[in-house]
């Protein structure tokens, strides 16, 4: 019976330990072929304390949000440590062919990446939202990981680690470029996942929600629309030059303003009507978004 507590992986060796794959060449960076592997461990989720890069091809049926994935190459998916990755509802498709990169963090230290991987915002996406790769694409990466594979299987030396890291970080910024292609490419998706946040939050005011609940938050919007915040966030920012942040404080805004120019409710009822906990705090988002107090903004309107 599979065990549906997620196994924690804290090494390099326990990943080869439990692939059954020969010890590895480095202790800090492995990169495990796909082709052949099975999936008996028993395991149905993983915990790594790693960063974990995967590129499969062979994964019919995954999809990408909301939908089938269009492309027939390769698709890359990224994990940070501590995420859960769980395996595939069926085991191992058969024709499953790829690479999975694993980098512990302690490889990173004193490295230009030790800061950096953090701004690669895809580390915090969910699996269904990967990266789908051209055949263009797709020779770019491998190369990329071919030479990092030959570098850790050599000699290692005091070039090796810094050499590894430049290719680790052309990998990362590629992988961004095409993420941005990705966004690009897929724009009516998008369009209709921004029409769709729009919906949520006109619907979430006028059901008077936010008295209840409070000012929406991006976790909200993400798990109505069942794609993680930060892809959301990426994906508006690209779209319309507004994080998901953004999106919720323009409507709040235009809430305050239509309440301030149509009604004669005071500041402190009309904060606590958009969620605000205390009026200071709303007067001070207002002022910050418009340089004027609400009741300098209600004076423009008589």
């Amino acid at each position: 019976m599979a065990n549906f507590k997620p196994y924690r992986i804290n090494s390099i060796s326990e990943i080869h330990q439990l692939m059954g794959l020969p010890k590895p060449h480095h202790p800090l960076i492995s990169i495990v072929d796909l082709k052949g592997l099975r999936n008996d461990t028993g395991i149905d989720a993983v915990i790594f304390d790693m960063y974990v890069i995967s590129m499969k091809r062979g994964c019919d049926g995954l999809h990408y949000g909301q939908q089938k994935y269009d492309f027939d190459e390769g698709l890359m998916a990224f994990l940070s440590p501590g995420q859960v990755l769980r395996g595939e509802e069926s085991g191992v498709p058969p024709n499953l062919e790829g690479w999975m990169l694993f980098v512990h963090p302690d490889f990173l230290w004193n490295t230009s990446l030790a800061k950096k991987i953090k701004k690669y915002e895809y580390f915090g996406y969910s699996t269904s939202e990967a990266l789908f790769l051209s055949d263009k694409e797709e020779t770019v990466i491998n190369d990329i990981v071919k030479n990092i594979k030959e570098e850790y299987h050599s000699n290692i030396d005091k070039f090796s680690q810094d050499i590894i890291i430049s290719n680790l970080e052309t990998l990362l910024n590629y992988s961004e470029r095409f993420y941005e292609r990705q966004f690009i490419t897929r724009k009516v998706t998008n369009h209709k996942l921004l029409e769709r946040v729009e919906d949520l939050l006109e619907n979430y005011f006028l059901s008077n929600q936010q008295v209840l609940n409070g000012i929406p938050s991006v976790d909200f919007l993400a798990q109505k629309l069942n794609i993680s915040p930060k892809y959301l966030s990426s994906m508006l920012k690209q779209l319309t030059g507004l994080t998901a942040q953004q999106h919720i404080q323009i409507k709040v805004l235009e809430q305050a303003k239509e309440k301030l120019s149509t009604s004669g409710l005071t500041v402190s009822e009309i904060a606590f009507d958009l969620g605000f906990e205390h009026s200071q705090s709303f007067s001070k988002f207002f002022k910050s978004k418009t340089n004027l107090s609400p009741l300098e903004f209600r004076k423009s309107f008589n």
